[in-house]
């Protein structure tokens, strides 16, 4: 009798352990996934429902089933905004990529003060968004910028317009949304190098590899999994840029630097038109969705050579 009862205690002790560490997991992981769940996934799935109707917030819902993507297709402005997000993403990932390495490349040495030179290359990215748009306005001016200065005393009769000018808008927009997100990517960066074992660097100098030996065939395969981390990040946050182009240009001059977000922001909120907003919302989820998708196939393939 003693030995049949033992067992069955054990076993109604570990079913309780095993209740009780359930009720523990859960009891961590129920208010961040309530918060995701009432913040993200059901908005999510209004947001899919509303791509599908004809819906304005003064009136009710009617379904229309796939009649938005059809008008999405003959959009012009819907073309020239997706447009324009690819060219913005193309010109801002590399560069911004290229410039935070290279400063956690030259800031992870030991030079003079450079604590200070690494608060001052993160600072932008804290910055009000305000506060860089109308500074970057006044260096940019056509008339009396300083940039523009600069290049006429270098002997360009005639610099770019910049902000003002539909040509140039776009480049502008990159090189100050490159200056504002350097500074977290470098953190980043530099926190990489930091775990990169020094003995590589002293075998391959042994070796007679040069720095730039040293850089390619050492230190960027040692930053591999944060370079895909930060090519992820800042490809999803290129396809998604508003707040910055809201205040610099406003998607002017004309149209030239108009994106998907802001042509949402404006059928949404400014024409009323949800179901219009929320089709062309559903592309861009999409868009970073493949685009993600593309970049985890890529490196899981070099990862396995």
């Amino acid at each position: 009798m003693t030995s049949t009862a033992t067992p069955q205690r054990a076993s109604r002790r570990r079913s309780r352990l095993r209740t009780r560490n359930t009720l523990l997991g859960w009891s961590f992981i129920l208010p961040n996934f309530l918060g995701f769940a009432t913040l993200t996934l059901v908005p999510v799935i209004v947001l899919f429902y509303m791509s599908l109707t004809n819906w304005n917030i003064f009136g009710s819902s009617q379904f229309i089933g796939f009649d938005n993507f059809v008008r999405l297709a003959g959009d012009g402005s819907f073309r020239t905004a997706f447009v324009n997000t690819i060219y913005y993403s193309v010109l801002h990932i590399p560069l911004t990529i290229i410039v935070s390495l290279g400063l956690a490349l030259l800031l992870n040495n030991k030079i003079r003060g450079v604590a200070f030179f690494r608060t001052a290359a993160f600072f932008p990215y804290i910055t009000s968004i305000v506060a860089i748009a109308l500074v970057w306005n006044l260096l940019f001016s056509p008339d009396y910028g300083p940039i523009n200065e600069i290049l006429r005393f270098f002997g360009i009769s005639n610099p770019p317009g910049w902000l003002t000018s539909a040509d140039w808008s776009m480049p502008a927009v990159v090189i100050i949304s490159t200056w504002k997100d350097m500074g977290y990517y470098m953190v980043l960066f530099l926190a990489a190098l930091q775990t990169v074992p020094r003995e590589l660097h002293e075998a391959a100098r042994m070796d007679g590899a040069n720095v730039f030996q040293r850089f390619t065939n050492v230190t960027l395969p040692s930053l591999r999994p944060t370079m895909f981390f930060v090519t992820v990040m800042l490809t999803i946050n290129s396809l998604k840029i508003f707040d910055l182009i809201l205040v610099l240009t406003d998607g002017g001059p004309g149209q030239s630097t108009t994106v998907i977000s802001q042509f949402i922001y404006r059928k949404g909120f400014e024409e009323n038109d949800f179901g219009y907003a929320s089709a062309a919302s559903v592309v861009l989820f999409f868009l970073c969705i493949i685009v993600t998708i593309v970049q985890f196939a890529w490196n899981q393939r070099k990862s396995a050579r």
